[in-house]
């Protein structure tokens, strides 16, 4: 239940759309009802078993008031009933009760359609705020959240998991009310037809009710490992289409096709499971509303057969037929609510994700930057991404304005994950890095990288156009575009395609080469225009003819700029400032380019002889 009213509360104001929903359901259960109810007066007038004694003794009382039709409305019918009978008799009733009925079916699917509409209008509203609230949580989470998440398991819980909740809460909500409302109104009207027959009828709700409960609770337990299942679908196909190319390169779609069946088998198990407890729902309800009619018309029968009963023929008939309704909307709550356990299930998913809570995040009253003065300075940073596995250790070093710092060293040294420190996408586990004196967990993480610019080995780019690719969160006129892809060595390769600055590069910008690709990314760090530069092997991947060109818009961006350089390819940081070799977590080395040359046995050297050869 705790789950339910937290997914209802998305769509606040509730009361915008409850209330009217409400209110709608419940007029058109009134006249819902009321069409059953109308049968008596019908069958008794073409039956003619209309009490004439009964006409006169209506009409001998005052005309109903105005107020009468809400307070009285069984009373205000009766009185015309009477009235009309008097003046017109039987044909002139039945086209009076005719008519009564026609008025109610209307106003009834009025009311039914006004209803559904609010409903509608509810479930947008509740599913757009939901999945906008799932994604902007998605958006505050660090990086080490989704190196540990599989893609296809936050698509799934952004998509098919909300669509489940969507389908949930509009059925349960619908079933909580407009269905409760025809049912009590049902229950109501049957009542006051024949008490006695009533009670004998409604012992069928306790029994259907255990059932229902035993089958919800099994229900639940599918459907969590159903939406487990999907979401792993959904993971391998994004994993299999984003590496197509290795799955093909090595002959690997049996084993792809193997994993899918194994996934695709089991949450077919698990949604079967569920379809076959839910649809046993709907078959119990309704043997069980069946053979209570049937005692129905032997018990009812016979008191009538008998003349034991008060009723008549024209009452017993209409009882009949509005207890065969009672079924449905007792059968509706239970399909609902039984149905309900996916969209539970998977809303659960969607709000374990919505708590999840940020590991990095600003502290109150934190500082915001507005510019780089002095120096970055780090200061005893260890750094462990699990607690018995340290990555960094008392790593010190500062950052001058204007300079340039390079880290190099063998794959896997910890140069990234310094990298990574520097924009706060991690905290350190221990130590602290301080910009211009100040700790960065102290300052806004939006002021702070709005002071830095990144060009990583591989190129983000997004299936867009290359103008939109360059200006990416940063305002630019087209004239400023294109100015940064100048700069970046991208302007002639740009205005050669199709499209020029307009052309689509298709998803990961696969339709360009890979140099174009880091010219692009070049191209939108020079016009974010940072003062700070974190550069992580953006030419390591290169052809030569590519790295030259590629290397030539780094030397135009670095001009000037705050740069921390990370390479493999020494002979693209022998400039910088300082170079710091790190080796296992540490730095183990640290000087100018021909300073650690002179070092006989040390790491850069051998590093820089190797790369010779």
């Amino acid at each position: 239940m705790k789950t339910y009213l937290r997914l209802l509360s998305f769509a606040k104001p509730l009361g915008r759309f409850l209330t009217p929903f409400v209110f709608t359901s419940l007029l058109a259960s009134v006249f819902g009802v009321l069409n059953f109810a109308l049968l008596i007066p019908l069958l008794s007038t073409l039956f003619n078993q209309v009490d004439t004694g009964q006409m006169k003794q209506l009409l001998s009382q005052p005309v109903p008031t105005f107020a009468s039709f809400f307070t009285s409305p069984t009373k205000v019918f009766n009185y015309y009933f009477a009235q009309v009978f008097q003046q017109y008799g039987e044909v002139g009733t039945l086209k009076f009760v005719c008519s009564i009925i026609i008025l109610s079916v209307l106003l009834n699917n009025l009311f039914k359609y006004l209803s559904v509409r609010q409903l509608e209008s509810f479930k947008a509203r509740m599913v757009a705020k939901l999945r906008e609230r799932v994604f902007a949580k998605t958006l505050q989470l660090h990086l080490g959240f989704f190196s540990n998440e599989r893609k296809g398991n936050l698509i799934s819980r952004t998509t098919t998991d909300v669509q489940e909740v969507e389908n949930s809460i509009a059925n349960t909500l619908s079933a909580a009310s407009k269905e409760v409302f025809l049912l009590i109104g049902y229950i109501v009207a049957l009542l006051s037809i024949s008490v006695k027959l009533t009670l004998f009828a409604i012992i069928v709700i306790p029994i259907s009710g255990v059932f229902i409960a035993t089958l919800v609770r099994r229900m639940k337990r599918d459907a969590q490992e159903g939406q487990q299942r999907l979401s792993g679908l959904v993971s391998l196909l994004d994993e299999t289409f984003g590496g197509m190319r290795v799955v093909k390169g090595f002959v690997a779609e049996g084993f792809i096709l193997d994993k899918f069946r194994r996934e695709n088998d089991g949450y077919r198990n698990a949604i079967r499971s569920l379809a076959n407890r839910r649809e046993l729902a709907s078959p119990f309800s309704e043997v069980m509303g069946v053979a209570v009619v049937a005692g129905i018309l032997y018990y009812g029968g016979s008191l009538v057969l008998s003349g034991q009963s008060d009723l008549t023929a024209s009452e017993f008939i209409a009882y009949i037929a509005i207890f065969s309704q009672v079924t449905r909307p007792a059968k509706d709550i239970s399909n609902a609510f039984s149905g309900s356990q996916r969209g539970l299930a998977s809303g659960e998913r969607v709000l374990e994700l919505i708590d999840t809570p940020p590991t990095i995040q600003d502290k109150p009253n934190a500082v915001v930057l507005s510019e780089f003065r002095d120096k970055i300075s780090v200061q005893q940073v260890s750094f462990s991404y699990q607690v018995d596995t340290p990555v960094l250790r008392e790593i010190n070093f500062d950052l001058q304005k204007g300079k340039t710092i390079a880290l190099v060293g063998s794959s896997g040294g910890g140069k990234s994950t310094i990298a990574d420190l520097i924009p706060r996408f991690y905290d350190p586990t221990a130590g602290r890095i301080l910009i211009d004196g100040i700790d960065m967990r102290e300052c806004t993480m939006a002021s702070l990288r709005t002071l830095m610019g990144i060009v990583t080995q591989e190129s983000i780019l997004f299936n867009d156009t290359i103008s939109n690719n360059i200006a990416f969160g940063t305002p630019a006129t087209e004239a400023q575009i294109m100015e940064a892809a100048r700069i970046a060595n991208a302007h002639d390769f740009i205005v050669a395609q199709p499209d020029g600055y307009q052309t689509i590069i298709g998803d990961r910008g696969g339709k360009l080469s890979g140099g174009q690709r880091q010219r692009i990314s070049i191209a939108r760090a020079i016009l974010k225009n940072p003062p700070i530069l974190i550069l992580d092997e953006a030419t390591s991947a290169l052809d030569t003819e590519s790295e030259k060109l590629v290397q030539e818009a780094l030397t135009r961006l670095m001009a000037n700029r705050t740069t921390l350089v990370i390479a493999h390819r020494l002979s693209t940081i022998q400039h910088a400032d300082e170079i710091l070799v790190v080796n296992q977590g540490r730095i183990v080395e640290r000087g100018r380019h021909d300073e650690l040359l002179t070092l006989d046995e040390g790491f850069y050297r051998k590093l820089s002889t190797m790369q010779s050869v």
